[in-house]
């Protein structure tokens, strides 16, 4: 394996065959409907996810991010395996708690060379930044000029998601019932981004086509 092994968690929406093509590790986040909990991409692929969703009755989903101790458990897994150096790239730290975890799983390993770095960003907007490092990796960087390069990177993902419908705005408590019903006869769609580590609106347009 390289000498520095590259970690991500289950919010980059990585597919974990994609993953482990670049050689990067995924540490899964907890994802619950109602009392059923599971480790996302693990126990609930993307497309079972979807499935919950729009089957009838079912309740919101909540996640839980990755505890301390899972990531200590892959980080020993990884150094014991070879590597002289990892670098865990997160969701921003506003958006999820997991970042928070990986520190204190860091800590927790003193002596060790692990740079943990918040992406200030969510989903392909940090899985692109871990491929850029697993590609680092593999030629042979160091853990502290990779850990440099995404910090510095960083500043240049720009994440814009354009959602096609209101329905799980309205489930979610996001926006009143009347707004949404609105909204879904106008065909409006709202497009987020994700500003200093932020959820924000971005704008709003009609049509799928204009999105």
């Amino acid at each position: 394996m390289p000498r520095t092994a590259i970690v991500i968690d289950s919010v980059a929406d990585m597919p974990l065959d994609v993953a482990a093509q670049h050689g990067i590790t995924v540490v899964p986040l907890q994802v619950s409907f109602g009392d059923q909990h599971f480790r996302a991409l693990t126990e609930l692929t993307t497309d079972d996810f979807w499935e919950r969703m729009v089957r009838p009755g079912t309740p919101m989903p909540t996640t839980a991010a990755a505890s301390p101790g899972e990531f200590k458990v892959v980080f020993e897994r990884l150094l014991a395996e070879g590597a002289d150096a990892i670098v865990c790239i997160n969701v921003s730290e506003e958006l999820s708690g997991t970042v928070k975890s990986a520190r204190v799983a860091a800590a927790m390993l003193e002596g060790k060379e692990i740079h943990v770095i918040d992406s200030r960003t969510a989903s392909m907007g940090f899985g692109m930044l871990a491929q850029m490092a697993a590609e680092m990796a593999r030629a042979g960087a160091t853990g502290a000029e990779i850990a440099a390069m995404v910090e510095d990177r960083k500043r240049d993902v720009d994440l814009y998601v354009a959602l096609d419908t209101l329905e799980y705005l309205k489930r979610g408590g996001r926006i009143s019932g009347p707004r949404a019903a609105v909204g879904s006869m106008l065909s409006i769609k709202p497009i987020i981004t994700v500003i200093n580590g932020e959820v924000d609106r971005a704008d709003q347009v009609r049509t799928r086509a204009k999105a």
